[in-house]
């Protein structure tokens, strides 16, 4: 039961983030967007530097692997893994007749989220393994503080999500909360599947959480701070992304 409530927690701190969004009025200030935009920003850099690439460098470390392999492979296939997404979406919307910016930044923004939650989850399922087979470095009160770490960082990822797909895209609140929400189920999947298959899961986990740093930077660099720095204001976005930046910078750092 324990583990069970421990692996669904980064769930709920994604949740709770989400339901930003119904805070919002219907239309966002433009300057409020552009900073809204500036923060996720820096929020996914630090994310991607503090939750990913320092871990995986570590883990590939503590498994006597060369430390900066793992990072460097897993990054590159992240960026290449968004850019064929990157060129396929459009092609795909012409030929279901919608827009193309809407769902390119749609799509982009989750998948980048959801590919770094995935690893998040499969670094909580390690931690709960190690205490249900009485592993002498690993507690469960280890591995819920370790939960309850990533669902406070992951409260601003939540609100990342559903917040500029209301401002930017026009979606509704209920499905930009959905959006959000749905970007977070996946680490309760992956802690679980993790903690079944953790001999077979962990080799890799390195590249995964390299992976899904290069997904989380092409996102940023290619959608989010070109859209914050559009026309006038754009300062707001750049103070925006250090805001975004030494916030989840203290959180990773802090419960890391």
């Amino acid at each position: 039961m324990k583990t069970a409530i421990g692996i669904l927690i980064p769930f709920l701190g994604t949740t709770i983030g989400s339901l930003m969004v119904f805070c919002m009025k219907n239309t966002i200030n433009k300057k409020i967007e552009k900073l809204l935009l500036g923060f996720a920003s820096g929020v996914m850099i630090a994310a991607s530097i503090w939750s990913l690439l320092i871990p995986s460098i570590e883990m590939a470390e503590n498994q006597g692997v060369v430390s900066w392999i793992p990072a460097v492979v897993g990054f590159i296939i992240g960026i290449l893994f968004l850019l064929i997404i990157d060129i396929a979406v459009p092609y795909f919307e012409a030929n279901i007749g919608k827009g193309k910016t809407s769902l390119k930044n749609t799509t982009m923004l989750i998948l980048a989220v959801t590919l770094h939650n995935i690893p998040e989850g499969m670094a909580v399922g390690v931690a709960f393994a190690g205490a249900l087979s009485g592993n002498a470095g690993v507690t469960f009160a280890s591995a819920m503080a370790l939960s309850i770490g990533i669902a406070i960082q992951n409260f601003p990822e939540g609100a990342i999500i559903s917040m500029p797909l209301r401002s930017s895209e026009g979606i509704s609140k209920c499905k930009a909360f959905f959006y959000g929400t749905m970007s977070g189920i996946v680490e309760p999947i992956a802690a679980f599947i993790t903690i079944l298959l953790t001999s077979a899961v962990v080799p890799i986990l390195p590249y995964l959480l390299a992976f899904a740093a290069g997904a989380m930077i092409y996102v940023v660099v290619d959608e989010l701070i070109p859209e914050s720095q559009k026309k006038v204001d754009s300062k707001l976005g750049t103070i925006g992304v250090a805001i975004g930046f030494l916030i989840m910078m203290v959180l990773d750092v802090v419960l890391g």
